[in-house]
């Protein structure tokens, strides 16, 4: 081998090592990865203007909607509504028949239950009442919303106080579990 060979060769080693270098260092450790960019209370999936429809029968039942949900799978697997929801719930005809509002709520879909807290409101579109409380639990398996928390329940002729009630999420007709009190409107108007 001539001394130009030589010297040819030994001017590629570098390049060679420095290729190589390259390449190996461009592998992903996953865990690696993982550790850097992972944090066990992010949400394991983020969906924002969210709209889900619960259907029986093929007949919409319930429609929610969430400015922004985040999925987590552990410890129980639940979606928070966060920046405020809202939920149609509807009659055998399609028709809205109540409102629900809140600004957070959180779905357990294991238990069937959805549970709402802040700003909470349900509405009743014919009668024109409206619930208000800081926290509400809807159990899908027999439609029924409750809370334990203080409420107040409004309508055109009266305005009622208690602690805790249960309605049907059409909220028809309603069970205070300890009533407070009762403003009638329809006599204040008359004077």
């Amino acid at each position: 081998m001539t001394i130009q060979k030589k010297y040819k060769l030994l001017s590629r080693i570098p390049v060679i090592i420095a290729v190589t270098g390259i390449l190996f260092s461009c592998v992903n450790d996953l865990d690696s990865i993982q550790k850097v960019t992972y944090s066990p209370n992010d949400p394991d999936e983020r969906t924002t203007d969210l709209e889900i429809f619960y259907t029986d029968s093929g007949y919409a039942k319930v429609q929610l909607f969430a400015k922004l949900a985040e999925t987590y799978s552990k410890p129980t697997s639940v979606v928070k509504m966060k920046d405020g929801l809202k939920v149609h719930f509807f009659d055998n005809f399609g028709n809205v028949t109540s409102i629900l509002t809140a600004l957070y709520g959180e779905i357990h879909q294991q238990e069937g239950m959805i549970l709402v807290r802040d700003s909470v409101q349900l509405y009743n579109v014919e009668k024109q009442q409206r619930l208000e409380t800081e926290e509400l639990r809807w159990r899908q398996q027999d439609s029924t919303i409750y809370t334990e928390k203080s409420v107040v329940v409004k309508s055109p002729e009266s305005i009622f106080f208690g602690k805790g009630i249960r309605t049907k999420q059409d909220f028809s007709s309603y069970e205070f579990l300890k009533p407070t009190g009762k403003i009638d409107l329809s006599k204040q108007k008359l004077n």
